[in-house]
């Protein structure tokens, strides 16, 4: 890659972060609390005003949860391994993590900050529903009851009950969610069986 190529991946770093900053619905005084990068250097990044180091970029990719790769758009190493694209719904970010027909489906949501207000809507279908709170805060409500659900903690229902699940909290938030669409369940081993004794 010669001067004027790499001159022109620099310049679309910075459209790239704001994207990401956006999309996860994250103020620059959020992402300097975050990242220990001054608000002032965050908005030079954005705008260009700023040449993009790896010691700003390292920090920057770890709270996106994104490859270095990506925040500076390298190109193609010939990987072979299939990259899911993600899917954008009602502001919702969803990533599809498998690929094959039938069967347990598994995705990694991102809800962006304060969505799923106001009323809400439960929905029934067919199948059964495990999530688990990565990283933030999940509104649940299954029938007449409600829950919340903080990082860490799993909740699992069929989803013939009337369900709904979002996030009108002031943080992002990240769920996996794993969907039987017919109904297939989870099989959780708590511990290994024991050994026969001889």
């Amino acid at each position: 890659m010669d001067e004027t190529d790499s001159d022109e991946v620099l310049v679309a770093v910075g459209p790239r972060l704001r994207a990401l900053r956006q999309q996860r619905s994250v103020t620059l005084t959020q992402l300097a609390a975050a990242t220990g990068i001054s608000v002032s250097t965050l908005s030079r990044l954005e705008s260009g005003g700023r040449r993009p180091t790896l010691e700003l970029l390292l920090p920057l990719a770890r709270f996106h949860r994104v490859p270095l790769d990506d925040l500076v758009g390298a190109p193609d190493t010939g990987d072979p391994r299939v990259r899911p694209r993600a899917i954008r719904r009602h502001g919702v970010t969803i990533l599809p993590l498998t690929r094959r027909p039938g069967g347990v489906q598994a995705y990694k949501m991102i809800y962006p900050a304060r969505s799923g207000m106001g009323e809400v809507e439960q929905q029934v279908h067919e199948g059964y529903e495990w999530l688990y709170v990565l990283a933030g805060r999940c509104r649940l409500r299954l029938g007449q009851h409600e829950l919340v659900l903080t990082e860490g903690e799993v909740a699992e229902f069929d989803t013939r009950t009337p369900h709904w699940f979002g996030n009108p909290y002031d943080e992002p938030l990240e769920i996996l969610s794993l969907f039987g669409p017919q109904g297939e369940r989870l099989h959780v081993r708590a511990r290994p069986a024991p050994t026969p004794r001889r």
